[in-house]
C-alpha cells in the first residue's frame, strides 16, 4: 500500500511535509527541531517541493509569517521547540484566535531554565489552553500520519483551527525507524486543494485579521473558538477512520492496549505509550491484569471517552512528564480525576511524575508503577499526592 522507509522522526515530519508541499514555510533553528527544516530546505533546494521557504531571525517571526501566509490564504506550516514555542507565545493565540487552520510540528523539549535541550513536554503542556488542537505522537510512524491527518483535520469547516503535532525529542526526533509512506499521488489526493474561504488577497469580499476586539464582540468570539474545538473530536475521528481507508492505519482521539479485563491501568502519552505496551506484553504473558490507556489527542481532551475506557479498572497510574507547579499533580493527572468525577467509578487514582529533562523512562520503571498499581487496588490508597519514577531522592 506504500513504500517502506527508514526514517528518524524528524525526517519524517519532513517527508510528510514534502508530499504535502505546503504553499508558505517559515523556519527558524532550534534543538531538536532543526534536523526537520534542515531535511526540509534541502527537498527546497532539491526542487522536490513549490513551496516558498522563508528564513526569518526568530520564533516569533516564524509564527508571524506563518500567520500572514494563512491571512492571505495560503496553506502554511512551521515548527519548533521547547523556548521557541515559548517565543511565540503570543502569536501562538493569534494563530488559533484568527482560525487559521496552520500545522506545525512541535519536537517536545524541556523548557529552560537550568537549560536542557532533551525531552519532556512542559512546551506542549504550557500551550494546551491556548486553542491549538494537540495530538502526541507514539513514533516514527505516528509523527508521519499524524502530520498527513493534521492538515484535513485543521482546515475541515467544521474546525478551522491550528494544529500542533507533538513528538519527543531525540528519543524519536533522531531515532531512525523503519514506516510505511504513502506514495506521492496518493498524498497528493488525500490533502487535496486548499481554498481559504477568508482570504485577505479576496478584494471583492474584504476581511481583517487583527482587529481591536474590545467587549462588544470578543465574548462571542471565543465562543466561536469553543464550538470550533467541540467540532474537532468527530473530524478527528472521521479523518482517522479516512486515512485507514488509504493506509490500513485507522486512528482515533485515544488508543485502548489490551484494556478488556484489565484491572490495572498506566495511562500515557508521546514515546512513553511504547515502553509501557512491552510492559504490558509481559505481564499480559504472565497472566496479570495490566493494560495500557494512550492519550493521542491531547486537545480537544477526550474527556467522555477516557472516564469509560477506565471505568472498569481497580487503580490507574497517570504518567506525565511535565509539572503544574503550585497544583497538585501533572497536567494530564488533573483532567484526568476531572474526567472520573463524579462518574461513580470507584478507582485508586496515583499521578507519577517522570522523565523530566529527557531522564529516561525504563521498563522497570512501568513494572514499578504497575506493582503500586497493585498495592493500590487491593487496600484502596487514597487518590492524591504525587509520585515520582526515576528520581534520585
Amino acid at each position: 500500500m506504500g513504500r517502506r522507509l527508514i526514517l528518524t522522526g524528524n525526517d519524517a515530519a519532513a517527508e510528510a511535509m514534502r508530499q504535502i508541499d505546503p504553499d508558505v514555510v517559515a523556519a527558524f533553528p532550534i534543538t531538536p527541531q532543526t534536523e526537520l527544516m534542515h531535511k526540509f530546505a534541502q527537498h527546497v533546494a532539491d526542487g522536490d517541493v513549490k513551496a516558498e521557504f522563508v528564513l526569518v531571525e526568530s520564533e516569533h517571526s516564524a509564527m508571524s509569517a506563518t500567520v500572514g501566509a494563512a491571512a492571505a490564504g495560503a496553506r502554511a506550516m512551521t515548527a519548533t521547540s521547547a523556548n521557541g514555542l515559548a517565543l511565540m507565545w503570543e502569536i501562538v493565540y493569534i494563530a488559533a484566535s484568527s482560525r487559521l487552520p496552520i500545522v506545525m510540528p512541535v519536537v517536545n523539549r524541556a523548557l529552560s531554565g537550568p537549560i536542557n535541550i532533551h525531552c519532556d513536554h512542559s512546551d506542549t503542556m504550557g500551550c494546551r489552553d491556548s486553542g491549538w488542537l494537540q495530538i502526541y505522537s507514539e513514533n516514527a510512524q505516528e509523527v508521519y500520519d499524524n502530520v498527513l491527518q493534521a492538515i484535513r483535520i485543521a482546515e475541515h469547516p467544521d474546525v478551522l483551527l491550528p494544529v500542533m503535532v507533538t513528538f519527543d525529542g531525540f528519543i524519536l526526533s533522531h531515532t531512525a525507524e523503519i514506516l510505511e509512506g504513502l506514495e506521492d499521488p496518493v498524498v497528493r489526493k488525500w490533502v487535496g486543494d486548499y481554498e481559504s474561504k477568508y482570504t485577505l488577497l479576496n478584494t471583492d469580499e474584504p476581511v481583517t485579521y487583527g482587529p481591536l476586539d474590545l467587549q462588544d464582540y470578543y465574548f462571542e468570539h471565543k465562543r466561536q473558538q469553543i464550538e470550533a474545538m467541540r467540532n474537532a473530536p468527530k473530524v478527528v475521528r472521521d479523518v482517522g477512520k479516512a486515512y485507514g481507508e488509504i493506509s490500513g492505519r485507522s486512528y482515533d482521539l485515544l488508543e485502548a492496549y489490551e484494556l478488556e479485563g484489565a484491572t490495572r491501568v498506566i495511562v500515557a502519552l508521546g514515546s512513553t505509550a511504547g515502553t509501557a505496551k512491552a510492559v504490558v506484553d509481559e505481564m499480559r504473558a504472565a497472566g496479570e491484569a495490566v493494560g495500557l490507556l494512550k492519550i493521542r489527542c491531547f486537545r480537544p481532551f477526550p474527556e467522555a471517552e477516557i472516564a469509560e475506557k477506565l471505568s472498569r479498572a481497580k487503580a490507574v497510574a497517570v504518567l506525565d512528564r511535565s509539572v503544574s507547579f503550585g497544583a497538585p499533580g501533572g497536567p494530564v493527572h488533573k483532567e484526568i480525576k476531572a474526567a472520573l468525577y463524579g462518574t461513580g467509578c470507584d478507582i485508586g487514582l496515583v499521578n507519577y511524575i517522570y522523565g523530566l529533562g529527557g531522564r529516561d523512562v525504563s521498563m522497570d520503571h512501568i513494572r514499578q508503577a504497575f506493582t503500586d498499581l497493585t498495592t493500590i487496588a487491593r487496600e484502596g490508597t487514597p487518590s492524591d499526592g504525587v509520585r515520582f519514577l526515576g528520581l534520585r531522592d
